[in-house]
């Protein structure tokens, strides 16, 4: 049985060593750029969407527990009350913990936590080359909505 619970501010920084470089290799991935330019533009978009951490207005950062209260991931997701939707920002299943069915059980926690809220509709944005997660998404009755695209200009 997975729960999710509020993230304590005390784990931020845990969740900031695991998400910071995680989501700059997608930056410099998908954009071109170097590590260090990923790394720089990651931590700024982040200290400007969470600038309270776990405690930053309008946003929900979840730790995922199993039975015994393991924190075997976590989830951070942006209501919007007024489209009656949310956002997924970022969602892991830590390493030791995946291929256990845990992502789709953390999904339905999610669906019924925000069914219960008046929320009718979850979205999120999955990199094009991460099929794992694409699978998940899939199989826990995600659609394909559109495609998201870039091209670098001004530079050699």
């Amino acid at each position: 049985m997975i729960a999710l619970r509020p993230m304590k501010a005390t784990e931020f920084a845990a969740y900031l060593a695991y998400f910071t470089p995680d989501y700059a290799a997608e930056i410099a991935a998908n954009y071109g750029l170097s590590e260090t330019e990923a790394f720089a533009r990651a931590s700024r978009e982040i200290t400007d969407d969470l600038p309270d951490g776990p405690q930053t207005p309008g946003e929900a950062l979840l730790c995922i527990v199993n039975e015994v209260d393991d924190h075997i991931g976590y989830l951070w997701y942006r209501p919007d009350p007024a489209e009656r939707s949310a956002f997924i920002s970022d969602f892991h299943i830590l390493a030791a913990h995946q291929g256990r069915g845990y992502a789709r059980q953390a999904l339905n926690a999610l669906e019924s936590r925000l069914a219960e809220s008046g929320i009718i509709e979850i979205r999120l944005r999955v990199a094009a080359s991460n099929e794992r997660a694409q699978h998940v998404y899939k199989a826990s009755g995600f659609r394909t909505t559109g495609m998201n695209m870039s091209k670098r200009i001004g530079e050699p």
